[in-house]
């Protein structure tokens, strides 16, 4: 029989990033934190922290912590339903979500249940094509993905669908692109992508041109307002959502390199398959929360 006592401890130096930082936030000396992961590992027969900074879980550990979680969340459910005291018990739901969805719609759509429920959200941002690891990975109880199949233990349901297009500034397109949106244009022109697992640029050119450049001069930043800043500045090029780019589109400050040419990237909402009342009600509120502001 495992020690719950040991396995928070455990999640905690994953979840805070060190085994210092762990014991300040379980009230404890950094040694007991340090002697009940090592009798846990004891007790499982199994390595279940890589000692790197920060620490990682290793394969068995991270079955261990998603197996945690599941029954933290099943429990804290539980006790939200039975406590007399509203507020008495505070849930927090880790959930992976893409940088474009964080700055438009996901906070919109998760207020109401926010202000009705006592919740808290622990956000991990990545691309909207790598969030989908983290859920498997047991990192996040659920996640914002393109992935449309559910994988086994989950649930998922379609939230609705972003427009991307790929724009510039007037002079930029007659400088870098005076005959149009070509290969050799691409190869030369300073692009502007989110982080290098961003996808959607070589995604729109392998629709509209059948292929996708094999190396691109292109700026990686990491942050939508910014992102935007850089190609509406005149300096590049890149794959900006209509909610974020239809207003410079109709002053003419940009323009579409390829007119009428869209990328529409479907969203789903995936999470664990679990009667755990905060869960439920936590996605039934963001899948109707984003069908109000997304299209599909």
């Amino acid at each position: 029989m495992l020690d719950y006592k040991h396995i928070e401890a455990f999640a905690k130096v994953i979840q805070e990033g060190g085994f210092e930082r762990a014991a300040q936030a379980l009230f404890l000396t950094q040694s007991a934190v340090s002697q009940r992961v090592r009798q846990l590992e004891e007790s499982s027969g199994q390595i279940l922290i890589s000692r790197t900074t920060p620490p990682q879980p290793t394969a068995a550990g991270k079955a261990l912590l998603k197996h945690y979680q599941q029954v933290r969340l099943l429990e804290n459910g539980l006790s939200s339903e039975l406590t007399a005291f509203p507020g008495s018990t505070m849930t927090t739901l880790t959930i992976g979500i893409n940088a474009d969805s964080l700055a438009h719609w996901f906070i919109a759509a998760i207020s109401p249940i926010l202000q009705r429920m006592d919740l808290l959200i622990d956000l991990r941002v990545d691309d909207q094509e790598q969030t989908h690891k983290y859920l498997r990975e047991g990192e996040v109880v659920g996640c914002v993905s393109t992935e449309a199949n559910a994988m086994q233990g989950c649930r998922v349901e379609k939230l609705g669908t972003i427009t991307y297009r790929l724009l510039a500034t007037p002079p930029f397109i007659e400088h870098w692109f005076p005959d149009g949106l070509s290969m050799t244009g691409a190869r030369q022109a300073p692009a502007v992508i989110f982080n290098h697992k961003d996808r959607l640029h070589f995604h729109f050119f392998e629709q509209y041109l059948g292929v996708a450049p094999k190396a691109l001069a292109a700026h990686f930043i990491p942050a939508p307002d910014q992102f935007l800043s850089v190609i509406a500045d005149g300096n590049s090029y890149g794959m900006v959502p209509d909610w974020q780019g239809a207003e410079l589109l109709e002053s003419g400050q940009l323009r579409e390199l390829l007119p009428g040419a869209t990328l529409q990237v479907d969203l789903y909402w995936h999470c664990w398959n679990l009667a755990a009342r905060p869960l439920q009600e936590f996605s039934d509120q963001l899948v109707a929360g984003a069908k109000k502001q997304l299209t599909g």
